[in-house]
């Protein structure tokens, strides 16, 4: 199944696919999911059907599969989506899909979309279709988790610099920089890559990121027809606390289930 849109992220992901498990080799992607379903058997959960929007190279659902979810996922980028099919290896299904025209692709008990996607989406009009794709993927008392970077986390962006054999990143943290809330920053990633001739090769990823305000998603979900059950902080390690304070969080984790399926 494919549904796209031509963007700036099904650009930049296509060129980023080839780098982006070096770029993040040292997030601890089982802990977070662990802790991430923790929290939705708190408000609930039951059924082993998994749903991964914006799965990326398939680093938010591997951990999942581990543990014994039937999962479906998908991604913008068809280059992306390659990777995270070849190492799933039969055990998921992923689909090219864009969260701004999700497909209906079953009903699921759980939805997980990670690694701030919805700051991908630059204007309310995008997230309230996002929100209404994820409602009609949702199985009656099926729960939807999401998180969005907040300001904390796009006030300090520092410079990164990750390398291997045949491959060096650099993601640039001044353009990352929000000041401000419902601000919008520019993501830029440098990848360079060793060529056979001892040359190196420089591709440019380039992706615009908003700052949501919280209140923002909350009303936009409820509009699109989603309660919102939780709203948690995260630190980083994959600590969740329910007080969220958006000037020490760098991520506020959302809980949400479609109304009137409980």
């Amino acid at each position: 199944m494919s549904l796209t849109l031509d963007s700036d992220a099904t650009r930049a992901y296509g060129v980023l696919a080839p780098a982006y498990d070096l770029l993040t080799a040292g997030y601890a992607y089982g802990p977070w999911l662990d802790a991430l379903e923790r929290l939705a058997r708190r408000h609930g959960l039951t059924g082993r059907r998994v749903l991964d929007v914006g799965c990326g190279t398939g680093k938010s659902f591997l951990p999942l599969l581990e543990r014994g979810f039937e999962v479906t996922a998908c991604d913008i980028s068809p280059e992306m989506v390659a990777v995270a099919r070849q190492k799933a290896a039969g055990r998921a299904e992923v689909h090219v899909a864009d969260m701004r025209r999700l497909p209906v692709l079953g009903e699921f008990h759980l939805i997980t979309c990670l690694d701030d996607a919805v700051n991908h989406l630059l204007g309310r009009d995008e997230v309230a279709d996002a929100f209404e794709g994820l409602r009609e993927n949702l199985a009656p008392g099926g729960l939807l988790v999401f998180d969005v970077n907040t300001l904390a986390a796009y006030r300090e962006v520092p410079d990164v610099v990750v390398e291997d054999e045949d491959r060096l990143v650099r993601w640039r943290g001044g353009p990352a920089r929000i000041d401000a809330p419902g601000g919008e920053a520019e993501v830029v990633i440098d990848v360079f890559t060793h060529e056979a001739d001892g040359l190196w090769r420089r591709s440019l990823s380039r992706q615009r990121h908003r700052h949501h305000p919280v209140e923002e998603i909350r009303e936009l979900a409820e509009e699109a027809g989603l309660e919102v059950a939780a709203i948690v902080g995260q630190r980083p390690g994959a600590v969740l606390e329910d007080a969220l304070d958006e000037h020490v969080h760098r991520k506020a984790v959302f809980i949400a289930r479609r109304e009137g399926r409980s």
